[in-house]
């Protein structure tokens, strides 16, 4: 009995695996092969452009932090107490140039301008007594010199009367001594005169001195006011009114809002082309080492916006490419100012472009001749499709100089006039039959596209 229950059972196995298998085969039979060859032989409708080189403005951008163009970190040249400080002079102020900051007691130095003046009035009265000295000296001398013209006169005449035995010897000798007194008197005066330069230029030296001085105090009083020579913000002040402050103790510092600077880090490869397209006519590193006089900076349009604000900016100017590379990023450093970046702020809409604010700078300048520029969807892996001339797909490799704003600038591998598939077929075969719809407006769509973000 027990035989024969293990007999069924392994019939019923059999049976069931051999019905599956048949069951298999007869689904193989039925089911359909696919038409491969007569779908692939219906032309596909696909989208075409012609390929032509158009205006492009090459963009770049950069990241960085803005700071003032000038900080005024105020220092005491001279000591004195706090006897004056503007009413808002406090951390975050803004104050117009020609505002009084801060003053410092002048009294004392005032005292040493009066008595350097004084020391200098009374040295130009001695100077003046010289003058008056030389000149009445010089009129005495020439009356001497007379008087000692006419001794010698007599003398002469003496001296004839004694020959003859006129006159004794007492008499000339007297008239001698008349003579040489005379003499003496004439080259005690031209001793006198000889001796004034070098007093006058005594005098002179002294003068100057004084008025070096007079100088000095001077400018010491200057240094007790503290005016704004710009438009300014007050970052922060250290001392109070009425405190004494000691010559070289810091006092203020304030930045400069009339114009603002930032310094983008802007990768290599963008920096490469915008000053390439930027290189003045006929420059080459042969004529100037200077990049200044080899780069219009003019040429190159700038935008400076508020990081996670791209409707928040200001125009900007490129100044200069600072030397070195960013050691984090190795980027290139470009240094962009902004005039009167408080003038265009708004409290609720549009903040001011304040010192430490993270902002884009962006640039672009005109290619100097057009390019090849496609859409950048319709590169593929390095290839691109075109329609030939028999309305088939042809694939071809192209180099990519540089993609930007959706569009490829192809360096090589394309020719204007050529004509470009922009559609994605799936299953892109050499000779695939094509039914071209050219788009113009996808064409002039690009032309818009390449220029975007023109200065």
């Amino acid at each position: 009995m027990t035989v024969r229950r293990s007999n069924k059972a392994k019939y019923w196995v059999w049976a069931g695996l051999l019905g599956g298998i048949a069951l298999v085969a007869v689904f193989v039979l039925l089911s359909q092969r696919p038409a491969h060859n007569e779908q692939h032989s219906a032309p596909l409708t696909l989208t075409v452009i012609e390929v032509q080189p158009m205006p492009f403005v090459i963009t770049a951008r950069g990241f960085g932090i803005t700071r003032p163009v000038q900080t005024w970190q105020a220092i005491a040249n001279v000591g004195g107490r706090v006897v004056e400080r503007h009413p808002s002079f406090s951390s975050g102020t803004l104050l117009p140039a020609g505002t009084l900051l801060m003053a410092l007691d002048p009294s004392r130095y005032e005292l040493a301008i009066a008595e350097v003046e004084a020391e200098l009035a009374s040295l130009k009265a001695e100077q003046t007594q010289l003058a008056a000295e030389a000149n009445n000296t010089e009129q005495l001398q020439d009356l001497e010199k007379q008087r000692l013209q006419l001794s010698q006169t007599e003398l002469n005449r003496i001296s004839n009367l004694f020959k003859k035995g006129a006159i004794s010897q007492s008499r000339l000798d007297e008239q001698q001594r008349a003579v040489l007194a005379q003499r003496q008197l004439v080259q005690s005066l031209n001793n006198q005169l000889a001796l004034l330069p070098a007093k006058r230029e005594q005098l002179k030296a002294q003068i100057q001195r004084a008025s070096t001085r007079l100088g000095q105090r001077r400018a010491d009083l200057a240094d007790t006011r503290f005016v704004a020579p710009y438009d300014v913000r007050v970052r922060s002040v250290a001392v109070e009114q009425h405190q004494f402050v000691q010559a070289g103790q810091p006092l203020f510092l304030v930045d400069n809002i009339e114009q603002a600077e930032v310094e983008a880090q802007v990768p290599l490869a963008m920096l490469r082309r915008l000053m390439t397209a930027a290189l003045l006519p006929n420059s080459t590193p042969d004529t100037t080492l200077d990049i200044a006089q080899r780069i219009d900076f003019t040429a190159i349009g700038a935008r400076v916006n508020v990081t996670g604000f791209p409707t928040v900016s200001w125009p900007a100017t490129v100044s200069r490419v600072a030397s070195g590379l960013e050691p984090g990023t190795r980027s290139g450093r470009v240094v962009v100012t902004v005039d009167e970046p408080y003038n265009l702020a708004n409290v609720f809409e549009r903040p001011a472009l304040q010192r430490d604010m993270h902002v884009q700078v962006v640039f672009a300048v005109p290619s100097p001749q057009p390019l090849l520029a496609v859409p950048s969807s319709a590169v593929h892996q390095g290839e691109v499709y075109l329609l030939a001339s028999d309305n088939t797909l042809q694939r071809r490799a192209v180099n990519v100089a540089f993609e930007q704003n959706g569009l490829a600038v192809i360096a090589e591998g394309l020719t204007a006039g050529e004509v470009l598939i922009v559609d994605d077929p799936g299953f892109a075969v050499t000779g695939l039959p094509v039914t071209p719809h050219r788009d113009e407006k996808r064409e002039a769509q690009l032309q818009q596209q390449a220029v975007k973000g023109a200065p």
